[in-house]
């Protein structure tokens, strides 16, 4: 079996666990996330942050981005510009509108400024504890932080439910590792 049937696979299965994560927790992970605050061992003062809205059942980040937002931290948003190009990023703050972008996703306004994040909170399907996330397939993560990280130092925090850790995610050649984890439970360095 190829890469791609393995992740296909996983993706299934990994959808339904994060499903039934959703139904029990979505009320409070994301408020128990931004309770505990971003990692203790980051060594950045406030700066850019981007989190993103929930799609299906992803984990909120709302919570987090108010707190930092409250803390001085610039927040954005992610938006999809097109297949096979890197993520943009445009400023943000919760109350702010929002318009629907690619598959209804709420996103920044157009005039919105851009910005380039310092700190990336990024949705997942499954990750492990070594830094590896299976997304939906479409790559925008994977080739946004390979730009960012060319630019600049990009600390990329994964955010899922504690449900959603798997044992080993199948990684492809172009999959781009996390440096951190948080869930509702708990928040670790990447091995």
């Amino acid at each position: 079996m190829d890469i791609a049937e393995v992740k296909r696979k996983a993706r299934t299965a990994a959808s339904k666990r994060r499903a039934e994560a959703h139904e029990i927790l979505k009320d409070t992970a994301g408020l128990a996330m931004a309770k505990r605050g971003l990692p203790a061992g980051l060594d950045l003062a406030a700066g850019i942050v981007s989190g993103f809205i929930p799609y299906k059942s992803e984990i909120t980040t709302v919570p987090m981005l108010s707190r930092l937002h409250r803390d001085g931290w610039q927040t954005c948003l992610p938006i999809v510009i097109a297949q096979e190009e890197p993520l943009v990023f445009r400023a943000w703050a919760p109350g702010d509108p929002l318009v629907p972008g690619a598959w209804d996703i709420p996103v920044p306004v157009d005039s919105a400024p851009e910005v380039l994040p310092d700190v990336l909170l990024v949705p997942m399907l499954a990750f492990d504890r070594k830094g590896f996330r299976l997304g939906y397939g479409g790559g925008f993560y994977d080739r946004t932080l390979e730009k960012l990280r060319e630019l600049k130092k990009v600390v990329a925090i994964g955010v899922a439910y504690h449900a959603q850790m798997v044992g080993e995610v199948p990684v492809g050649i172009h999959d781009a590792p996390l440096d951190y984890v948080m869930t509702e439970q708990e928040t670790f360095a990447c091995a």
